[in-house]
Protein backbone atom coordinates (compact mmCIF):
# COMPACT_ATOMS: atom_id res chain seq x y z
CA UNK A 1 0.00 0.00 0.00
CA UNK A 2 1.30 3.39 -0.94
CA UNK A 3 3.12 4.86 2.90
CA UNK A 4 1.07 8.71 2.05
CA UNK A 5 -2.08 6.06 1.46
CA UNK A 6 -1.55 4.33 4.64
CA UNK A 7 -0.45 7.69 6.93
CA UNK A 8 -3.88 9.29 5.61
CA UNK A 9 -5.62 6.14 7.35
CA UNK A 10 -4.02 6.30 10.47
CA UNK A 11 -4.89 9.52 10.76
CA UNK A 12 -7.99 9.05 9.73
CA UNK A 13 -8.88 6.07 12.70
CA UNK A 14 -6.81 8.69 15.05
CA UNK A 15 -9.50 11.04 13.91
CA UNK A 16 -12.36 8.70 14.36
CA UNK A 17 -11.40 7.76 17.79
CA UNK A 18 -10.75 11.39 19.00
CA UNK A 19 -14.34 12.46 17.87
CA UNK A 20 -16.03 9.49 19.48
CA UNK A 21 -13.83 10.74 22.69
CA UNK A 22 -15.54 14.10 22.31
CA UNK A 23 -18.81 13.01 21.67
CA UNK A 24 -19.00 11.12 24.62
CA UNK A 25 -17.34 13.97 26.70
CA UNK A 26 -19.92 16.26 25.00
CA UNK A 27 -22.85 13.89 26.49
CA UNK A 28 -21.47 12.90 29.15
CA UNK A 29 -21.60 16.82 30.23
CA UNK A 30 -25.23 16.81 29.73
CA UNK A 31 -25.23 13.93 32.01
CA UNK A 32 -23.16 14.21 34.77
CA UNK A 33 -24.55 18.04 35.37
CA UNK A 34 -28.41 16.62 34.98
CA UNK A 35 -27.10 13.90 38.25
CA UNK A 36 -25.41 17.03 39.95
CA UNK A 37 -29.31 18.77 39.63
CA UNK A 38 -31.00 15.81 41.06
CA UNK A 39 -32.32 14.42 37.79
CA UNK A 40 -32.57 10.57 38.06
CA UNK A 41 -32.91 9.75 34.50
CA UNK A 42 -29.33 10.09 33.19
CA UNK A 43 -28.10 7.39 36.03
CA UNK A 44 -30.70 5.14 35.53
CA UNK A 45 -29.93 4.89 31.84
CA UNK A 46 -26.34 4.25 32.60
CA UNK A 47 -25.22 7.93 31.05
CA UNK A 48 -23.37 9.30 34.02
CA UNK A 49 -20.20 7.25 32.39
CA UNK A 50 -17.29 8.41 30.76
CA UNK A 51 -17.26 5.73 28.57
CA UNK A 52 -17.83 7.22 25.48
CA UNK A 53 -19.48 3.99 23.63
CA UNK A 54 -22.00 4.55 25.69
CA UNK A 55 -22.90 7.77 24.48
CA UNK A 56 -21.93 6.60 21.05
CA UNK A 57 -24.61 6.46 18.24
CA UNK A 58 -23.96 3.53 15.40
CA UNK A 59 -24.92 5.66 12.53
CA UNK A 60 -24.44 9.56 14.13
CA UNK A 61 -21.03 8.56 15.55
CA UNK A 62 -19.69 5.74 13.51
CA UNK A 63 -21.31 5.33 10.19
CA UNK A 64 -21.18 9.55 9.12
CA UNK A 65 -18.12 10.48 10.40
CA UNK A 66 -16.17 7.50 8.83
CA UNK A 67 -17.90 8.43 5.32
CA UNK A 68 -16.78 12.29 5.77
CA UNK A 69 -13.10 10.87 7.10
CA UNK A 70 -12.33 7.91 5.15
CA UNK A 71 -14.05 8.56 1.99
CA UNK A 72 -12.60 11.73 0.84
CA UNK A 73 -9.06 9.79 1.41
CA UNK A 74 -10.26 6.84 -0.56
CA UNK A 75 -11.71 9.16 -3.76
CA UNK A 76 -8.36 11.80 -2.92
CA UNK A 77 -10.63 14.84 -3.17
CA UNK A 78 -13.09 16.28 -0.33
CA UNK A 79 -16.52 15.36 -0.59
CA UNK A 80 -19.03 17.92 -2.59
CA UNK A 81 -21.40 18.37 1.02
CA UNK A 82 -21.11 18.13 4.26
CA UNK A 83 -22.62 15.57 6.72
CA UNK A 84 -24.04 15.57 10.22
CA UNK A 85 -22.83 13.69 13.43
CA UNK A 86 -24.21 13.12 16.60
CA UNK A 87 -24.31 11.11 19.78
CA UNK A 88 -26.93 9.44 21.66
CA UNK A 89 -29.13 12.54 23.13
CA UNK A 90 -29.33 12.14 27.32
CA UNK A 91 -33.15 12.32 28.26
CA UNK A 92 -33.77 14.28 31.45
CA UNK A 93 -37.01 15.08 33.13
CA UNK A 94 -36.57 18.02 35.09
CA UNK A 95 -39.04 16.88 37.45
CA UNK A 96 -38.44 19.85 40.16
CA UNK A 97 -40.90 22.60 38.79
CA UNK A 98 -38.75 25.62 40.59
CA UNK A 99 -35.51 25.14 38.99
CA UNK A 100 -36.55 23.68 35.68
CA UNK A 101 -35.65 26.57 33.24
CA UNK A 102 -32.17 26.74 35.21
CA UNK A 103 -31.36 23.65 35.34
CA UNK A 104 -32.63 22.77 31.28
CA UNK A 105 -29.22 26.01 30.40
CA UNK A 106 -27.21 24.19 32.28
CA UNK A 107 -27.76 20.96 31.64
CA UNK A 108 -27.45 21.83 28.72
CA UNK A 109 -24.44 23.94 28.31
CA UNK A 110 -22.64 21.11 30.22
CA UNK A 111 -21.98 19.71 26.96
CA UNK A 112 -20.09 22.18 24.90
CA UNK A 113 -18.91 23.04 28.08
CA UNK A 114 -16.93 19.79 28.20
CA UNK A 115 -15.95 19.84 24.96
CA UNK A 116 -13.97 23.37 26.01
CA UNK A 117 -12.36 21.70 28.92
CA UNK A 118 -11.14 18.86 26.67
CA UNK A 119 -9.43 21.23 24.35
CA UNK A 120 -7.59 22.79 27.09
CA UNK A 121 -6.27 20.08 28.41
CA UNK A 122 -4.66 19.12 25.08
CA UNK A 123 -3.47 22.38 25.45
CA UNK A 124 -2.28 22.07 28.36
CA UNK A 125 -0.64 18.87 27.61
CA UNK A 126 1.05 20.24 24.75
CA UNK A 127 2.56 23.37 26.85
CA UNK A 128 3.84 20.76 29.61
CA UNK A 129 5.50 18.60 26.87
CA UNK A 130 7.37 21.73 25.32
CA UNK A 131 6.03 21.00 22.20
CA UNK A 132 5.79 23.79 19.34
CA UNK A 133 2.43 24.42 17.76
CA UNK A 134 3.48 25.74 14.55
CA UNK A 135 5.78 22.52 14.20
CA UNK A 136 2.54 20.03 14.38
CA UNK A 137 3.64 18.99 11.01
CA UNK A 138 6.99 17.51 11.85
CA UNK A 139 5.59 16.15 15.02
CA UNK A 140 2.96 13.48 15.53
CA UNK A 141 2.08 14.06 19.26
CA UNK A 142 1.54 17.55 18.60
CA UNK A 143 -0.18 17.24 15.39
CA UNK A 144 -2.50 14.96 17.39
CA UNK A 145 -2.96 17.58 20.26
CA UNK A 146 -4.08 20.37 17.30
CA UNK A 147 -6.41 18.00 15.61
CA UNK A 148 -8.42 17.36 19.26
CA UNK A 149 -8.29 21.20 19.74
CA UNK A 150 -9.40 21.73 16.46
CA UNK A 151 -12.35 19.10 16.60
CA UNK A 152 -13.47 20.51 20.22
CA UNK A 153 -13.47 23.85 19.35
CA UNK A 154 -15.59 22.81 16.26
CA UNK A 155 -17.87 20.74 18.53
CA UNK A 156 -18.80 23.72 21.02
CA UNK A 157 -19.14 25.89 18.48
CA UNK A 158 -21.10 23.54 16.33
CA UNK A 159 -23.26 22.91 19.14
CA UNK A 160 -23.76 26.59 20.22
CA UNK A 161 -25.58 27.28 17.05
CA UNK A 162 -29.65 28.09 18.06
CA UNK A 163 -31.33 25.78 15.40
CA UNK A 164 -32.68 22.36 17.44
CA UNK A 165 -31.59 20.14 17.67
CA UNK A 166 -28.16 21.79 18.50
CA UNK A 167 -27.76 23.37 22.44
CA UNK A 168 -27.80 26.67 21.23
CA UNK A 169 -31.39 26.73 20.07
CA UNK A 170 -32.62 24.64 23.89
CA UNK A 171 -31.15 27.95 25.57
CA UNK A 172 -32.41 30.01 23.40
CA UNK A 173 -35.65 28.68 24.02
CA UNK A 174 -35.01 28.73 28.39
CA UNK A 175 -34.18 32.59 27.64
CA UNK A 176 -37.49 33.41 25.81
CA UNK A 177 -35.79 34.44 22.50
CA UNK A 178 -37.78 31.70 20.76
CA UNK A 179 -41.25 31.02 21.47
CA UNK A 180 -42.69 28.10 22.02
CA UNK A 181 -44.39 28.39 18.07
CA UNK A 182 -41.01 29.79 16.94
CA UNK A 183 -38.69 26.21 18.85
CA UNK A 184 -41.63 24.42 17.30
CA UNK A 185 -41.89 25.25 13.90
CA UNK A 186 -37.47 25.07 14.00
CA UNK A 187 -37.63 21.54 15.78
CA UNK A 188 -40.60 20.32 13.11
CA UNK A 189 -37.81 21.52 10.21
CA UNK A 190 -34.70 21.25 11.80
CA UNK A 191 -32.96 18.58 9.54
CA UNK A 192 -33.61 20.15 5.92
CA UNK A 193 -32.19 23.40 7.91
CA UNK A 194 -29.25 22.29 9.13
CA UNK A 195 -28.49 20.21 5.62
CA UNK A 196 -29.08 23.10 3.60
CA UNK A 197 -27.15 25.15 6.16
CA UNK A 198 -23.74 23.32 6.16
CA UNK A 199 -23.18 23.39 2.99
CA UNK A 200 -22.77 26.99 3.12
CA UNK A 201 -20.12 29.02 3.61
CA UNK A 202 -21.93 31.01 5.65
CA UNK A 203 -21.94 28.46 7.93
CA UNK A 204 -18.16 27.88 8.07
CA UNK A 205 -17.94 31.60 9.03
CA UNK A 206 -20.56 31.34 11.71
CA UNK A 207 -18.32 28.35 13.09
CA UNK A 208 -15.27 29.94 12.68
CA UNK A 209 -16.26 32.76 14.64
CA UNK A 210 -17.55 30.69 17.28
CA UNK A 211 -14.74 28.80 17.73
CA UNK A 212 -12.20 31.90 17.75
CA UNK A 213 -12.61 32.37 22.00
CA UNK A 214 -11.98 28.73 22.32
CA UNK A 215 -9.06 28.06 20.27
CA UNK A 216 -7.60 31.48 21.63
CA UNK A 217 -7.76 30.28 25.10
CA UNK A 218 -6.05 26.62 23.55
CA UNK A 219 -3.38 29.39 22.41
CA UNK A 220 -3.09 31.31 25.81
CA UNK A 221 -2.59 27.78 27.51
CA UNK A 222 -0.12 26.11 25.52
CA UNK A 223 2.12 28.86 24.08
CA UNK A 224 2.15 32.47 26.11
CA UNK A 225 2.71 30.25 29.70
CA UNK A 226 5.98 29.03 28.14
Amino acid sequence: MDPQLLDQLRWGALSLLLLVISIGLHEFGHAWVADLRGDLLPRAQGRVTLNPLAHADLLGTWVLPGIMIFLPILLGRPLPFGLLGWGKPVQISLANPRTRQMDDILITLAGPAMNVVLLLVFALIGQVAGLVPGAAAGHDFSRFLLTGIFMNAGLAAFNLIPLPPLDGSRVFYRLGIYSTEVFGFLSQWSFFILIIFINTDFFYEVVGWLMTPFLGLAQLIWSALG
